[in-house]
């Protein structure tokens, strides 16, 4: 298996276009040069040591130095061998809110970064048991199936933002029913879920998908963000706070954390319902709620002693750099006067 240590240095591979388009106008504008002091041919026998092709081979071997520089750094990495590890866990899916008003500023520094947060703590703590992510707003969609990759998972939860799902709404059922689709029911082991929400506005019935839920020993927790006093929805541009979300009179609109509702679908789930603070995320009281489903035996494959393989890219890359240091742009006369396939006549 094939993985890279540093998969951000891989962006520096896009520059490689670049380089080519500002590479290929230089040339042109070389050549347009040339040909604006008279007939071509007579000016290269004015200038016998200029070439045209030295240049692309220095190019040439310049760009695949430097693609190979940017994939060394970036650490490619081999899998040398796997094995089969046994497992005793539980399948864990959390439902996450990215609807606006998750960005109310009630938790720092807002309701669904102090949510990222404690979920990316709470993976940190996970060893055997599966996770996967659903986000939802208006509509629910997979974010992360489950898996035991808990890289994988952190990777995908920092991604998660409230621009991800465009219909605005909290289809807190939707993101149940689609939560059971995704859970494995054939290997037998417990399952639970996370909501975290601040249950504003929610526009189907959870309390039925959480009792459909539990009908299929699936339990629901919930965990509740925001505060009751509520917060104004911020409005970003570009990354930057410019406004707060107003009302048909011109209001800020202020969102408030819905605990009645957060407390029936933990009741009808037959799981527990905790209220997040700056202060405690509450997971860990779901945790201990969620040690309670039953746990299964299972095998799975990974692998492991992954070796180091950027030397072989960096040492090829400097092999090319040195010939390319070595490559002069114009031509030797000494070399170009022998023609060793030169037929003479007699």
């Amino acid at each position: 298996m094939l993985r890279f240590a540093n998969t951000e240095f891989l962006w520096g591979l896009l520059a490689i276009p670049l380089l080519l388009f500002i590479f290929l106008r230089v040339n042109w504008w070389k050549r347009k040069a040339i040909a604006s002091l008279g007939n071509k041919e007579v000016v290269m026998q004015l200038m016998p040591q200029v070439s045209f092709s030295r240049p692309w081979i220095k190019f040439i071997f310049f760009m695949l130095a430097y693609a190979l520089v940017i994939i060394g750094i970036a650490d490619p990495q081999l899998g040398s061998k796997t094995e089969e590890v046994k497992r005793k866990g539980a399948d864990l899916m959390i439902l996450l809110d990215v609807s606006n008003s998750m960005l109310a500023q009630d938790l720092a520094p807002n309701r669904l970064e102090n949510a990222k947060r404690a979920l990316s703590q709470l993976i940190d703590k996970l060893h055997d048991d599966r996770i996967g992510i659903v986000v939802f707003a208006g509509q629910a969609y997979v974010q992360l199936p489950v898996t035991t990759d808990y890289a994988a998972a952190k990777l995908f939860l920092n991604t998660i933002n409230t621009e991800m799902v465009p219909t605005q709404g909290t289809a807190i059922g939707a993101a149940i029913n689609l939560g059971m689709q995704s859970f494995d029911f054939k290997n037998g082991t417990g399952k639970s879920m996370i909501i975290i929400t601040d249950g504003e506005n929610h526009e189907d019935d959870a309390v039925e998908a959480a009792k459909a839920a539990l009908a299929r020993n699936v339990t629901v927790n919930v965990v509740g963000v925001g505060s009751e006093e509520g917060a104004p929805v911020p409005i970003y541009q570009g990354g930057k706070q410019v406004g707060f979300h107003n009302d048909s009179t011109g209001h800020p609109v202020v969102s408030k954390l819905d605990e009645t509702m957060g407390k029936e679908i933990a009741a009808a789930g037959s799981g527990v319902y905790v209220r997040a603070n700056n202060a405690n995320s509450g997971l860990n009281i779901v945790m201990d709620q969620i040690a309670k489903v039953q746990r299964k035996m299972t095998d799975t494959k990974q692998f492991k002693d992954f070796e180091d393989r950027f030397q072989f890219f960096l040492g090829i890359a400097f092999v090319l750099l040195l010939a390319e240091f070595f490559i002069s742009i114009r031509k030797n006369m000494r070399l170009s006067k022998i023609k060793l396939f030169e037929v003479k006549n007699t």
